[in-house]
């Protein structure tokens, strides 16, 4: 279902890309998307489930009744609190868009396109906050399937969106605006029969008195920043890409799709599975069981994120130019937009560690440690993305926030194994070895069937179509039967009990 939502995203960002390519209408409707988003990672399935699915996990345990008074208070309390904060978002919007985009006050009409924007969206943070904690609910007992499609349907919104309101709106960005505003509510209504059919419908009701509710909210506050780190990287970036030339966000956002999508159909997929996984083995099982588990997690990351990476990196331009480079996309936004991908594609595998390593503390409700080095990989990426910038404009804004993924990453794995919560199991140093070998294969392979950039610019539609299906399915099926021949198998991959 995720590689379902995935695919639905990547269609989103062709039709986005054609009909309103990396301009300014393009870089506006991005910076007024990216803030309640930003929220919604906060509030929604960033900080808030980290927090919510061990509680609402533990108290399933014990008692029904309770953890059903719990959800109506959470309810309760996290609607109130987003409502209010979209009444405020939308009333001081112009001001939300100066503190995070303040290169586009030199740019008057951007600037207008940007806050009207941002005042249409911000109500779609209420909602897919309670579309979140839905999607934590269904996830702990279970039930991935509809919280993993759910993204399917903001999807569907924005490409109806563009089809049909682009004609009839003032401008493109705001036809936009006006899809997200609607897919929120959607979604919302989306989750409904599966609570109900669960048990656990919300009720909403404002409880102070819920001791549960404010230990949620109590581990929510660190959760924040650690959860959120991407994103606050991100909004780092954007501020410094305001400053830089017309279509500087736009290349960011569109290289930064395509790298999320391994990220994103696999490291997302698996840390909503992992969470609720450890806080079940950290309430009822055992340490050993625990770090079992994530070893297991870290060495699928290893098996799908370390091939991602190179893949990434070395057909930048061939899917930049495949799946982008039609109308309003130009030849040069795709060069601009390759070089950023290559430097997002060193990070893959520090973003998919991050989604499953912080786990490891949000199930035994730790979230001070995570936020903690959080805090250092904020401070790296902000250093090297001001040094950067200056050499490689938006690639080092890329790089920069690539680099701070790994610096997070590693600095959360040494503490789990130096705190005794993570033991590696035997094996790795071959594991290692057998995969280094699987994605060598794999590169020699890509080298040897791909052509050079001009060739690309050059081909039609089913030409370039043709020739990445080629490639994609000799990297797969070089990479794969190097590791069958090494002795990997997909049962020596399953988690054992």
């Amino acid at each position: 279902m995720t590689l379902i939502s995935r695919i639905s995203g990547l269609v989103r960002d062709v039709v986005m890309a054609n009909i309103l390519g990396p301009g300014a209408l393009a870089d506006a409707f991005f910076v007024a998307f990216r803030i309640p988003n930003f929220l919604r990672r906060i509030f929604g399935e960033g900080a808030f489930s980290q927090a919510f699915v061990p509680v609402f996990s533990e108290l399933t345990e014990q008692n029904t009744l309770e953890a059903k008074r719990f959800v109506n208070a959470t309810a309760g309390t996290l609607g109130g609190v987003t409502l209010i904060l979209s009444i405020l978002g939308i009333v001081f919007a112009p001001l939300v868009v100066t503190v995070f985009a303040p290169g586009y006050l030199n740019q008057p009409e951007k600037f207008a396109v940007t806050v009207n924007s941002l005042r249409i969206m911000f109500p779609y943070l209420f909602c897919i906050s309670l579309v979140a904690m839905s999607a934590g609910i269904l996830n702990t007992l279970n039930r991935f399937a509809v919280p993993a499609v759910t993204p399917v349907l903001l999807n569907v919104c924005l490409i109806l969106a563009m089809w049909l309101l682009v004609p009839l709106l003032d401008n493109a960005a705001q036809a936009l605006a006006v899809g997200v505003l609607l897919a929120g509510f959607i979604q919302l209504l989306f989750q409904v029969p599966s609570l109900f059919k669960m048990g656990y419908l919300p009720r909403p009701v404002i409880d102070r008195n819920n001791e549960a509710v404010k230990r949620v909210f109590g581990l929510m506050l660190p959760a924040v920043f650690s959860v959120s780190v991407a994103q606050v990287n991100m909004l780092v970036n954007t501020f410094i890409a305001s400053f830089l030339v017309t279509g500087s966000v736009s290349w960011l956002y569109f290289s930064d799709r395509l790298m999320e999508f391994p990220v994103g159909v696999f490291g997302i997929a698996l840390a909503t599975v992992v969470l609720p996984g450890l806080s079940r083995e950290h309430n009822t099982g055992t340490a050993a069981s625990f770090s079992a588990m994530l070893d297991w997690a870290l060495r699928w990351v290893i098996v799908i994120a370390v091939p991602a990476t190179f893949a990434l990196y070395l057909l930048a331009t061939p899917l930049l130019t495949t799946i982008f480079q039609y109308n309003a996309f130009t030849t040069n936004d795709v060069i601009e937009s390759a070089t950023a991908l290559q430097a997002f594609a060193v990070g893959v595998c520090g973003f998919i560690f991050v989604k499953v390593l912080a786990p490891g503390f949000f199930a035994r409700q730790d979230t001070t440690t995570p936020m903690q080095v959080a805090v250092i990989s904020v401070l790296v990426n902000v250093i090297l993305s001001i040094i950067l910038a200056q050499f490689m404009a938006h690639t080092g804004l890329a790089l920069a926030i690539s680099i701070a993924a790994w610096v997070n990453a590693a600095l959360l794995f040494i503490l789990l194994w130096r705190r005794g919560v993570f033991a590696p199991q035997p094996g790795w140093i071959w594991f290692l070895v057998r995969i280094g070998i699987a994605v060598a294969a794999m590169c020699v392979c890509l080298n040897m069937l791909n052509q050079a950039d001009i060739a690309w610019f050059e081909q039609s539609l089913w030409q370039r179509v043709n020739r990445l299906g080629i490639l994609v399915a000799a990297g797969v099926t070089s990479y794969f039967a190097s590791l069958l021949l090494l002795g990997i198998r997909p049962h020596q991959l399953l988690l054992k009990h």
